[in-house]
């Protein structure tokens, strides 16, 4: 697990990624699909707040209970019962399950424990698992520890996750 001490990303910090996000899918004519559970919507939020962004986002699923995520996303339920929801397996599930659900060419999915209570010790308040997958191809995951009260994980979380998508095209 790595530890973040980032800045935290500013309201245009977040619109820049997002369109970079876009440019890069549209350059390349394919679709993003989000999963989402302790972002809650904000990636897909960001993402709809880029003027154009109808024609390379495919959709978002936010999965914020294990029920949704099994339902909407077929993450398979001995996953979140033996790694848990807030893990690198349940996330790779659930961008995996994303795909599969949608016409899109890639996904991101996140999942964690943005406080201020929820946390153990072997998952602290600010875990965040991170995937990110192309149609032909396996996930890339990540968990990070990141720091401040709920809105910063949630804020750094939804930049991470776009970071990742651009990750992917290099």
């Amino acid at each position: 697990m790595q530890t973040a001490n980032e800045p935290i990303p500013s309201d245009d910090d977040l619109y820049a990624l997002a369109a970079r996000v876009g440019f890069v899918l549209m350059a390349r004519a394919e679709r993003l699909v989000v999963a989402e559970s302790c972002t809650g919507g904000w990636i897909a939020q960001c993402v709809t707040d880029v003027a154009g962004s109808s024609q390379w986002f495919e959709r978002g699923y936010v999965t914020y209970s294990n029920e949704s995520k099994s339902q909407l996303l077929a993450v398979p339920q001995q996953i979140l019962e033996h790694a848990g929801a807030v893990s690198e397996a349940t996330v790779a599930a659930m961008a995996a399950g994303a795909l599969r659900a949608s016409g899109a060419d890639c996904a991101a999915a996140v999942s964690g424990i943005a406080g201020p209570g929820g946390g153990s010790a072997e998952k602290p308040v600010g875990t965040v698992c991170f995937a990110w997958q192309r149609r032909i191809g396996e996930a890339v995951t990540l968990t990070r520890n990141l720091t401040g009260d709920r809105r910063a994980v949630r804020r750094q979380a939804v930049a991470i996750a776009l970071g990742g998508v651009l990750d992917l095209y290099g």
